[in-house]
């Protein structure tokens, strides 16, 4: 019996997240047990081979990953150490990986508590969305000890296209919380930008278009995070010209987008701070232009 057929999995909440995780798991060798508070969740997998659990406990008396995709944190500790929780069967070895995007502080600590029983716990939160869930395509950032992520990333890679060791328990849920920051700080400079061009009588569902198709080609954001660290860099570095090059031309974009603000008396407070702040970011300093801008602001 290969290790795979060894090993039965578990999945406990059948949500917008984690009925399509739990869906791709349906193909795992060992088998698959979930269980969700809705028994209409869960009837659906019982038809296509699933065993279905009536509490955490009973996942746990039969699996030894167990992902768990459920609201926020108190119901995570209910779900791992509760009355009726995982800790309550599980066997030792077991690992509980938990999606759900929770406190750092609350995964280390119930770390600690399963440790106790020489049960994993990992953090475990995922990108990509329903949309990303359904298709079979998240990232999975993982904060584990190496035995755990060896554990879970082969049932993970089911649902998952890219599965992240980001380091001990804790880590997976940290990296989650910036790749989010970036995520919700560029929606709020999606509403500017939107302002500024319906201010200057533009179709902004139009400009949406643009902006998803060019995203697409270039990484939006994501494009710049190349680099191993936030240091300044040195003018020798090879990223040094690519990077001023950057600075330079979004110094220059930016600049000319608040003097259109400026004339259209619409306030750009994000592109303020993204033109003071982008070169020194991107780790090559302030340009002429946003040097410029400092003087006459201040």
């Amino acid at each position: 019996m290969s290790d795979t057929e060894s090993i039965t999995v578990g999945y406990i909440g059948l949500g917008n997240m984690g009925a399509p995780m739990a869906k791709r798991l349906l193909d795992w060798p060992g088998g698959l047990v979930v269980c969700d508070a809705r028994p209409e969740a869960v009837e659906p997998f019982v038809t296509d081979g699933a065993r279905a659990a009536a509490t955490p406990a009973a996942v746990a008396a039969e699996a030894t990953v167990i992902s768990v995709t459920v609201l926020d944190d108190a119901q995570v500790r209910d779900v791992v150490a509760g009355p009726d929780g995982i800790l309550s069967t599980a066997r030792p070895g077991t690992v509980i990986a938990v999606h759900s995007t929770i406190s750092d502080t609350t995964a280390v600590e119930l770390a600690q508590t399963c440790r106790e029983k020489d049960v994993h716990l990992v953090d475990a939160p995922i990108s990509g969305g329903a949309m990303g869930a359904q298709q079979g395509k998240l990232a999975v950032m993982v904060g584990a000890d190496a035995e755990a992520f060896a554990a879970v990333k082969e049932p993970f890679g089911l649902f998952a296209e890219l599965v992240v060791h980001a380091g001990d328990v804790g880590a997976g849920t940290r990296m989650k919380l910036a790749r989010n920051l970036l995520h919700f700080i560029s929606f709020t400079a999606a509403t500017e930008a939107q302002r500024l061009a319906e201010a200057a009588g533009l179709d902004i569902r139009k400009l949406g278009k643009v902006v998803r198709h060019t995203d697409a080609i270039t990484g939006g954001a994501g494009a710049i995070m190349l680099r191993d660290t936030t240091a300044q860099l040195d003018e020798s570095d090879p990223w040094f010209p690519i990077l001023a090059h950057t600075r330079n031309l979004g110094e220059k974009d930016l600049s000319l987008a608040l003097g259109l603000g400026d004339r259209l008396d619409v306030d750009l407070p994000l592109a303020v701070r993204a033109l003071a702040g982008l070169g020194t970011g991107l780790g090559v300093g302030p340009g002429e232009i946003s040097t410029a801008f400092a003087k006459e602001n201040a």
